[in-house]
């Protein structure tokens, strides 16, 4: 079986998968620094304990991080718990596609994941829609290549920074509101927040397509990708695990 592990500014998620691609499991963890190996190891175990599997069915491990200082701890958690040492994406990996950015080591090895796997997936020209920390889109070309994007402030970190800086602010959830014009100021930021989200996401595909100038599919992932395809026409296909299936195809395109 193949860990799996991709390690964002907000969450780490681990899944485990068979020789097939088959994820048999996935669990999550918030991104706190602090975590020792330790901790995560036994975390870890103990909720694949709890779903059949034990640490001898691991026998490799891949790492996808956009948290240099997660690097050593994770890596520490392979070899201490799983008794292997972990690959570890990055641009330096001969995946077939070129990066086509002024330096590609800048690319956040997510991005780099979830345009693999969406070419992989879906084929032809793609966006690649993130909802994540930050909503990410990703360009892909008919060959595969990583021709670039465009990087927002996530939703949440949108949200948070608006209750941190306007003391009359609340913290609200991210939900879809009733009406756009809000009669309290939690349903009206809920209202700019969400519709505001929608537009940004309608007008960075629209401008996307026409600098590309062919006919793109549009793949949205992440942890919000849900709540937004059903309220806007420009997105394709939801992939909730993109790059979690990613992972598991670089993992075997590099040591198979």
């Amino acid at each position: 079986m193949l860990l799996a592990i991709d390690s964002g500014n907000t969450n780490i998620v681990f899944a485990v998968f068979d020789s097939d691609g088959k994820m048999l499991g996935k669990w999550r963890a918030a991104s706190k620094q602090e975590r020792t190996p330790d901790e995560f190891g036994v975390w870890l175990l103990q909720l694949m304990k709890l779903a059949g599997f034990e640490s001898e069915q691991i026998k490799s491990t891949i790492i996808s991080s956009v948290v240099p200082s997660s690097l050593y701890t994770l890596k520490t958690l392979c070899k201490r718990y799983f008794s292997c040492s972990p690959l570890i994406v990055d641009e330096k990996l001969e995946l077939g596609i070129e990066i086509l950015l002024d330096s590609p080591e800048t690319l956040g090895a997510d991005r780099l994941v979830n345009a693999y796997e969406a070419y992989k997936s879906y084929g032809d020209s793609l966006i690649v829609v993130d909802f994540g920390t930050a909503t990410t889109l990703d360009v892909v070309d008919n060959k595969g290549n990583y021709i670039g994007g465009s990087i927002a402030p996530g939703i949440n970190l949108s949200i948070k920074a608006l209750h941190q800086a306007a003391s009359l602010l609340p913290k609200i959830a991210v939900s879809c509101p009733d009406k756009v014009i809000g009669t309290n100021t939690k349903d009206a930021m809920s209202a700019g927040v969400f519709w505001g989200y929608i537009g940004m996401i309608e007008c960075l595909v629209r401008k996307t397509k026409e600098e590309y100038g062919s006919p793109m599919k549009v793949i949205a992932t992440g942890g919000l990708a849900a709540l937004f395809t059903g309220y806007t026409s420009v997105i394709d296909n939801v992939d909730e695990n993109l790059t979690l299936k990613g992972l598991f195809k670089i993992y075997n395109k590099c040591t198979g």
